[in-house]
């Protein structure tokens, strides 16, 4: 009781004096006022020596780091069609397709999963970012060339070389008793038209469509006339259909002009020759014709067809031959059809890997194979096409070359099917 009657005592008289010594006599107004002065004389000094702006960047984090956007191939994005895979690695399956919209609807990539290698490019391409900053359509690129030498390009309204009679800046094709004038290239030191007239060109109104394994994308390129080069109107639609064994590829042109028009589409596409085996690899074409290449100019077709049966060109058998050392760049013709497919087909096997890529043709307006491989290359081209090379050469005289007539309102359809499979481990 005593020390509690004394606590009480002592309270008082410390609240007492605290009144008395701070609060009546100001005391406690000047020590916050001076404390407040104090702080704002620091700050001020601190902030003259940029402390707080330090301080407000710590606290932010790094400032962002500017990056320049990187450039895409024809100014629009790339179209990207993909699926997971299903057999967990046992099997080949497709992973990817990846399209570029804005350069004729190139397949710029396609990704496979390989049994012991796991994620593999299928097509010879360079990284995207790379490609991107070549395809600038201009100088060299000006009638997109560089679409021909990365993934598998699309080429319309013809494929492969026109020749014709110099003219200005082009050349002239004859066709039906008119001039089709052209935008020329150089090949082996011979002026000629090459590759047709959409390796750049942007394809508009793209759909993509999930499905359950895989994806399907749609484009669709109004190229009218071609600025003035074709002689009527032309409207073509793409589309690819992505699963895990199988790239289904389809394009049709439809003539939306008042005058009749030859057309021709072909697919080139330049597959990747993985860890460089080339000599083993096999490849099978479903004919035994070729056409003949003049000696006198490179390239340039004779407008003979020769046979091919037995000779160093011929990759008609079941397992078709080796590639060994070969250079090719060569037309095949006379395409033929095995009783129990679908349509002539044509494949590549890379024994080494264990998996097999294999074309089925199932428009029979593609009428020939062009097959390109250079001894020391990275690629084998094997191209489905409408037409032979230099389809209104006069060195066919009467020669059904390929290319398709349309009339106005009319159609040609280019379609094929891509499989990815596996080989057996022993033998091809």
């Amino acid at each position: 009781m005593y020390a509690t009657l004394l606590w009480k005592q002592v309270k008082e008289w410390t609240n007492r004096l605290w009144q008395a010594a701070v609060i009546r006599s100001g005391m406690l107004t000047i020590t916050v006022l001076a404390i407040v002065l104090l702080t704002l004389a620091v700050g001020w000094r601190e902030h003259m020596r940029g402390q707080f702006a330090r301080l407000k960047r710590e606290f932010k984090g790094p400032l962002p780091v500017l990056s320049v956007p990187a450039p895409l191939p024809g100014g629009q994005e790339p179209v990207v069609l993909e699926r997971s895979t299903i057999e967990e690695g046992s099997v080949p399956e497709f992973l990817s397709a990846t399209l570029l919209p804005g350069r004729g609807m190139n397949m710029f990539q396609i990704k496979a999963n390989i049994p012991g290698k796991g994620e593999v490019s299928l097509l010879a391409s360079p990284p995207l970012e790379k490609a991107a900053a070549l395809m600038t359509g201009k100088g060299e690129d000006a009638n997109g060339s560089e679409s021909l030498a990365v993934g598998a390009a699309f080429e319309i309204p013809w494929a492969g070389r026109v020749s014709g009679t110099p003219s200005g800046n082009g050349l002239n094709a004859a066709w039906e008793g008119r001039n089709i004038h052209l935008p020329t290239d150089r090949s082996n030191g011979t002026i000629v038209a090459t590759d047709g007239l959409v390796l750049r060109a942007p394809f508009s109104s793209v759909k993509v469509n999930v499905m359950p394994d895989g994806g399907e994308a749609e484009a669709v390129y109004d190229a009218g006339n071609f600025d003035g080069r074709w002689p009527s109107k032309l409207e073509i639609t793409s589309t690819t259909q992505l699963s895990s064994r199988v790239l289904e590829m389809k394009v049709t042109a439809r003539n939306t002009g008042d005058e009749p028009e030859p057309v021709s589409i072909g697919w080139r596409p330049r597959f990747a020759i993985l860890d460089g085996n080339r000599g083993d690899l096999m490849l099978r074409l479903p004919s035994v014709t070729r056409v003949e290449v003049s000696s006198h100019h490179p390239d340039g077709p004779t407008g003979k067809l020769t046979s091919v049966a037995g000779t160093k060109y011929d990759f008609s058998g079941r397992s078709g031959a080796r590639l060994d050392s070969l250079t090719l760049d060569d037309t095949f013709v006379n395409l033929r059809q095995a009783p129990l497919d679908n349509g002539p087909v044509a494949e590549l096997r890379d024994p080494a890997n264990g998996y097999g890529l294999r074309i089925t043709i199932l428009s029979p307006s593609i009428k020939a194979l062009y097959v390109s491989s250079p001894a020391e290359g990275g690629y084998v081209t094997i191209s489905p096409r409408f037409n032979y090379d230099d389809p209104f050469g006069r060195e066919w005289n009467n020669e059904d070359t390929g290319m398709a007539i349309l009339r106005p309102g009319q159609t040609a359809q280019w379609k094929i099917r891509l499989e990815i499979f596996a080989l057996p481990s022993t033998g091809y």
